[in-house]
């Protein structure tokens, strides 16, 4: 059996653990919305229309921040369309997706469905067909208490409270050509300079996120964020990061090491920040929002008849049906993101109902979990506190994208009376013991220990099996004279308690 050994050292305190990093996101996309959350024909619904059932699920997830409305979808979005008596709504066509919008779901609903799930609002404003105007426009009906014309305009609608939305997003992927008004670096950088101040005027307090690139592989990545930030560093808070990962061509060892590639791509990005910064002799430090991370099979998506030219209302549209592989390497991708807490302030899982995401939905039926939901909630549930960096001595193996990849892949949280260790075996075949030395935790006893790992590593759930794959308590797992040891099974992701 092949073994690997870990230190956790309390003293090697990467931050404090973020919140805001168990985030997803709900884009007007496919059936996301509509039979997704929103379903007011169905045995669930509340007097908003809003499935319950749905949101049992999201509380279970543990998702804490909420990206709304888009995604490519707010490129052509007015905002003005959504709010108001629902019979008076708009149709408007949506050409991101080629679909149509009803505008049946708009911010004051959605609001209040955050308060259903506990979940903060992060918005983000139309920077591709539209500006700054309508982007204070819609700032003040948000968050503005009462006594100017939207403000009222938002209490006439029903909603007497300001939203108090804090995070908001400076358009969607700007450098991509499929995005309606895509432009230039330098273009987007002077546009979104102007409009963060423009809205930092109104509100000083507020946390603006300026777009990165779409992927790491784009040819403008890194001269991108170094424009776009020389423009705008003095007046935003975060840069977006955006990445999706799929096995291509059956090479299951380089998809299992997908969480190298998020590494690189945030060390590039905070590098070239940083580099911005610097020739700008600011003190100020340039923070992440990984806000769409995720396993995507966009290549079959592409290959699909499920854009055509037929304009529809909410069709099914990227419904990704995950693997155990898919959920070990969305436990991975976590992961990375908690170890480096100390850059990554928030991260939005891509997205959160039937579109790519943990929970699905069929319509006037049942709402399940898919394989992705568990390690996410698993993760959300017991990290706490501190994260700190792990040493690691691993088997490795070379992979054909990625190169030499260590076999296991941890991460540990400690709080004041619990710890938890994280951990992934990349290995295709070989079940490989990990022996942790945590002396320094002051752990006496495993609380939980709890597996994801199956035979057959492409089992899914689905509709007829929605309970095919679900977690499995490790009785491998016991700590004896300050020494965790845990047999983690190939293909596996792992969390572990400690007290």
């Amino acid at each position: 059996m092949p073994r690997a050994h870990i230190v956790l050292d309390k003293q090697a305190v990467i931050a404090p653990v973020r919140r805001r990093t168990f985030g997803s996101f709900v884009e007007h996309l496919g059936r996301c919305v509509y039979s997704g959350i929103y379903e007011p024909e169905h045995p669930t619904a509340n007097e908003d229309g809003f499935r319950m059932d749905v949101v049992e699920l999201v509380r279970e997830l543990g998702s804490t921040t909420v990206r709304y409305p888009g995604g490519n979808f707010v490129s052509g979005f007015r905002w003005e369309d959504s709010i108001g008596p629902r019979e008076r709504r708009p149709v408007r066509r949506d050409l991101a997706w080629h679909a149509l919008e009803s505008n049946q779901v708009g911010l004051d609903e959605f609001a209040r469905w955050l308060t259903l799930t506990g979940s903060e609002l992060m918005l983000a404003v139309n920077l591709g067909t539209r500006g700054i105007l309508p982007a204070l426009d819609l700032l003040e009906y948000a968050n503005h208490p009462s006594g100017t014309t939207l403000s009222d305009l938002r209490i006439a609608n029903g909603t007497p409270d300001p939203h108090n939305v804090r995070m908001w997003c400076l358009g969607n992927e700007m450098d991509g050509p499929w995005q309606a008004g895509f432009m230039t670096a330098d273009d987007y950088g002077k546009l979104a300079a102007r409009t963060a101040a423009a809205m930092k005027t109104a509100d000083s307090d507020l946390e603006l996120v300026v777009c990165g690139s779409s992927g790491s592989t784009m040819p403008t990545f890194g001269d991108w964020e170094r424009t776009v930030l020389e423009h705008s560093y003095d007046h935003v808070d975060y840069i977006s990061c955006h990445a999706y990962y799929q096995e291509h061509d059956g090479d299951l060892g380089s998809f299992l090491a997908s969480a190298l590639d998020m590494d690189y791509f945030i060390d590039t990005v905070i590098a070239t920040a940083d580099h911005v910064g610097h020739k700008k002799r600011s003190t100020k430090k340039i923070d992440i929002s990984f806000d769409e991370w995720n396993v995507w099979y966009l290549k079959e998506h592409q290959e699909s008849d499920e854009v055509n030219e037929e304009w529809r209302h909410a069709p099914r549209q990227l419904e990704d049906v995950y693997t155990v592989a898919d959920a070990v390497v969305v436990g991975n991708l976590l992961m990375t993101l908690l170890k480096r807490s100390d850059r990554v302030a928030s991260a939005s899982l891509a997205q959160l109902v039937n579109v790519i995401a943990p929970i699905m939905t069929e319509p006037g039926g049942p709402a399940w979990r898919q394989t992705t939901f568990h390690p996410f909630s698993i993760t959300s549930r017991l990290a706490a506190g501190e994260v700190i960096r792990p040493t690691i001595d691993a088997p490795t193996s070379t992979t054909a994208r990625h190169g030499e990849a260590a076999v296991i892949d941890a991460v540990a949280t400690v709080d004041e009376d619990r710890a938890a260790v994280f951990l992934v075996n990349r290995d295709l075949a070989q079940v490989t013991q990990a022996t942790i030395d945590v002396r320094s935790l002051g752990s006496t006893r495993v609380l939980e220990a709890i597996t994801l790992a199956d035979s057959d590593v492409y089992a899914k759930n689905t509709l007829a099996e929605p309970h095919r794959v679900v977690p499995a308590t490790n009785t491998s797992a016991t700590l004896s004279d300050h020494v965790l040891t845990v047999d983690l099974p190939p293909v596996s992701w792992t969390a572990i308690a400690l007290g």
